[in-house]
């Protein structure tokens, strides 16, 4: 028997595979707004996790805003086609921990109007007791609070019972800022040594959601 009481995961990277799709709406905006995407690939997916406005925050408001809608128009034509595909086996797992009682839920800085696409898209909705994005929390990953509100919607208090899935950097440092236990997806992108070095005491890779229970 696990000792959480619950499983909250976050979405791109994690639950399904958004990360091409984020790049290329990464490259579209500048190209659109400056001419050419002068940032590296490595540069950009240091950003994956993180509130999309923090990509775009070293430049000044007026291109940041530019830079930003660019990214929202395409990003939405993209979702809108269904462009993102499941991780394999991702949904057969949370179909099976839904089954056990195990309550779940999503906690990513996406907007709720490209996370709400997907999920309604691919019928995942089912699965999950809470659900937060950027607009329904004042800070962000890397900070507790996301991971703070959704248990507290569902009347934890104890976030030792509270495990975070993720992928990336934010997801580990959001996850021990909180004092929630942390896993970590084989599948993830990132440099998996570094995000589990800064990741709570207890963190683990796991290479099925199954692992969980």
């Amino acid at each position: 028997m696990s000792k959480h009481e619950l499983i909250l995961y976050d979405l791109d990277g994690t639950v399904w595979d958004s990360i091409p799709l984020i790049m290329s709406c990464f490259k579209h905006a500048y190209e659109e707004v400056m001419g050419r995407c002068d940032r590296s690939d490595e540069d950009l997916m240091s950003y994956i996790g993180r509130p999309l406005q923090d990509t775009f925050a070293m430049h000044d408001e007026e291109t940041k805003q530019k830079l930003l809608d660019s990214y929202l128009v395409y990003n939405h034509e993209l979702l809108d086609q269904d462009a993102i595909s499941m991780f394999p086996g991702v949904e057969d797992s949370l179909k099976r921990i839904k089954k056990t009682g195990m309550k779940q839920g999503v906690v990513t800085s996406k907007r709720h109007r490209a996370a709400d696409v997907t999920l309604k898209l691919k019928g995942l909705y089912d699965f999950f007791d809470v659900y937060v994005c950027k607009e329904d929390t004042t800070h962000h990953k890397p900070e507790a609070e996301p991971l703070l509100f959704a248990a507290g919607k569902l009347g934890i208090s104890d976030m030792s019972k509270v495990i975070y899935v993720g992928d990336a950097m934010p997801d580990a440092l959001c996850a021990k800022n909180a004092g929630a236990d942390f896993a970590l997806v084989s599948w993830s992108q990132m440099d998996k040594d570094a995000i589990l070095k800064a990741a709570p005491q207890g963190a683990r890779l796991i290479e099925s959601l199954d692992k969980l229970i």
